[in-house]
C-alpha cells in the first residue's frame, strides 16, 4: 500500500509558512507530519511506498529535498491501494491505519485519512484533486478521528506541547539513549528525559521534566548554564548556548540557539544565537534574528491577538501569539516585533529602536522602522547562498527558482502594505 499526503485548498491560509514548503513539512511535535509517520512505520518489514501531492511550484524542491517520496504522480495511484493522508492533519498514523475501505476519517468536517482502490484513483487528477476526495468520501462511513487539523501558523504553536508529550511515549528508548553527567540537575522524572548517545550535555546544565517530557536528538549540544523545561525537544545537531527554553517548544535540526525561547517552534537552521525573547512563534530556516531581537506573545490588555496574514487581519481568538517568520528573513540587532506579527520570505528588517509593522510581506525591506521596497532579488539570493554555505548547504537551482517565483506570486501583497504604509505615513487615504 501507498501513503501519499496531500495539500488541500486551505494550505493558502499558512502562508508565509507553506511558501517554501508543502504543508506536510511543517513541524510539530518531534516530526513534521511525513516525519511521523516514517518513523512510525520504519520498523515494517515491507515499508509502504511514500507519495506527496503538492502545488507545481513546490514540487522540484520536494524531489530534492526528500527523493523517498514520489512527487505529483496522479498516474501511480492506479497501481495499488493508497492511504490518502490530508497534510493538516496532525494526528496518530496508528489511527489513520486502522479505518477500513469503506470508512473515512474526519476531523470538524474536513477529511483527514482515506483509503482509495486502484480504480478510484482514476478520479484524481492535477485540476481536480481535491474535489474528487470529497466525493469519494461521501461515499464511506464516517469516523472522527482525533488530533489537530491545522488551520493557521498559530494552530502549530498551541497544538506543540500536547504533541511533544505524544511524540516522546513513541520513542524506541533502548535504542540510542546516552547517560548524562553527576553535574546535569533533573528535575522531575528521570525517565522523561531522553538524550541521544551522540548528544552533549555539559555541566551546569537543569533539564526540569515536571511539566513534560525532554528530548535531546543526535549530535546535539547543550553549554553549561541552560536551562530546559519539557515538553520540549531539541533537534539534531542543534546547538543550546546559555539559553532558557520554556515548556511547548521545539527546536529544530542545526538550530544555534541562546536566549529565552517560550513555547515557540524553531523549523531548522535558525540562527538566535544571542540574548532577547521570542514567545509562541514559528520561525522558518534560514532566518537570523540578531542580537536582542525580541517579539511581544502578549497584549497589555490581555485581548485576543489579531494577526495580519496575506488574505486579510484574522483574528486568532488566543491571547498569547507571538509572530510568524519566513524563510531566508534577517532581522538586524534589537529588531523588536509586535504580538502577532506575520513576517514574510526573504526580508530585511533593520530596525529603528521601536515596534516594528505587523505585516511584512515576503522580499520587503524595513528601513529604520519604516516599510520599503526589498532587496533586489539577485542581491537576496547571493546572500541566501552565503548563509548556507555557512552551514554547509548550498541554495540549488530548483530552490532559487522557487524563491524568483514567490517573489512574483507576493507582487501584489507588496503593492497593498506600500500603499498602507504610505496612507498611515502621509494621513491620506489610498
Amino acid at each position: 500500500m501507498r501513503i501519499a499526503f496531500y495539500e488541500d485548498a486551505h494550505v493558502k491560509d499558512l502562508a508565509p509558512l507553506t511558501l517554501t514548503r508543502p504543508v506536510y513539512e511543517l513541524l510539530c511535535g518531534r516530526f513534521s507530519v511525513r516525519e511521523r509517520w516514517q518513523d512510525h512505520l520504519a520498523n515494517e518489514s515491507q515499508p509502504p511506498e511514500w507519495a506527496g501531492f503538492v502545488r507545481p511550484e513546490l514540487a522540484a524542491v520536494c524531489r530534492e529535498r526528500n527523493p523517498e517520496v514520489i512527487v505529483n504522480d496522479y498516474v501511480g495511484l492506479q497501481y495499488d491501494a493508497a492511504l490518502l493522508i490530508n497534510g493538516r492533519w496532525i494526528g496518530s498514523p496508528h489511527e489513520a491505519l486502522q479505518l477500513t475501505s469503506n470508512e473515512v476519517g474526519m476531523i470538524d468536517g474536513h477529511v483527514v485519512a482515506l483509503k482509495i482502490e486502484p480504480e478510484e484513483a482514476i478520479l484524481l487528477t492535477e485540476d481536480n484533486f481535491s474535489d474528487a476526495i470529497a466525493d469519494i468520501a461521501r461515499t464511506r462511513q464516517t469516523r472522527e478521528l482525533t488530533g489537530c487539523l491545522v488551520r493557521r501558523p498559530w494552530d502549530l504553536v498551541s497544538h506543540n506541547a500536547d504533541q511533544l508529550n505524544a511524540d516522546f511515549a513513541c520513542i524506541d528508548f533502548d535504542n540510542g539513549r546516552g547517560t548524562l553527567g553527576q553535574q546535569v540537575a533533573i528535575m522531575g522524572p528521570r525517565e522523561m528525559v531522553f538524550v541521544h548517545r551522540t548528544a552533549e550535555v555539559h555541566p551546569f546544565v537543569v533539564l526540569d521534566a515536571r511539566s513534560g517530557p525532554i528530548s535531546i536528538d543526535a549530535d546535539a549540544i547543550v553549554q553549561p548554564f541552560t536551562r530546559i523545561e519539557g515538553p520540549c525537544h531539541i533537534g539534531r545537531g542543534t546547538q543550546i548556548f546559555r539559553a532558557n527554553i520554556k515548556e511547548g517548544s521545539s527546536i529544530g535540526p542545526v538550530c544555534r540557539v541562546g536566549g529565552e525561547i517560550e513555547a515557540s517552534i524553531l523549523h531548522s537552521y535558525v540562527n538566535k544565537y544571542h540574548d532577547g525573547f521570542l514567545g509562541h512563534s514559528y520561525v522558518c530556516p534560514w532566518v537570523n534574528l540578531g542580537a536582542l531581537t525580541s517579539n511581544s506573545d502578549l497584549k497589555n490588555d490581555y485581548s485576543n491577538v489579531n494577526v495580519p496574514m496575506p488574505d486579510g487581519l484574522v483574528d486568532t481568538e488566543d491571547y498569547k501569539v507571538g509572530c510568524f517568520i519566513g524563510d531566508h528573513t534577517k532581522a538586524a540587532i534589537g529588531s523588536l516585533f509586535n504580538t502577532g506579527s506575520c513576517i514574510g520570505v526573504m526580508c530585511m528588517v533593520l530596525p529603528g529602536g521601536e515596534l516594528l509593522p505587523k505585516h511584512v510581506p515576503s522580499f520587503a525591506r524595513i528601513w529604520h522602522g519604516e516599510l520599503s521596497e526589498g532587496w533586489e532579488i539577485n542581491r537576496s539570493l547571493k546572500t541566501a547562498r552565503i548563509a548556507m554555505q555557512r552551514r554547509g548547504r548550498e541554495l540549488t537551482a530548483a530552490e532559487e527558482q522557487l524563491l524568483r517565483q514567490i517573489e512574483r506570486q507576493t507582487f501584489a501583497e507588496r503593492e497593498r502594505a506600500f500603499q498602507r504604509a504610505e496612507s498611515k505615513r502621509t494621513g491620506i487615504p489610498t
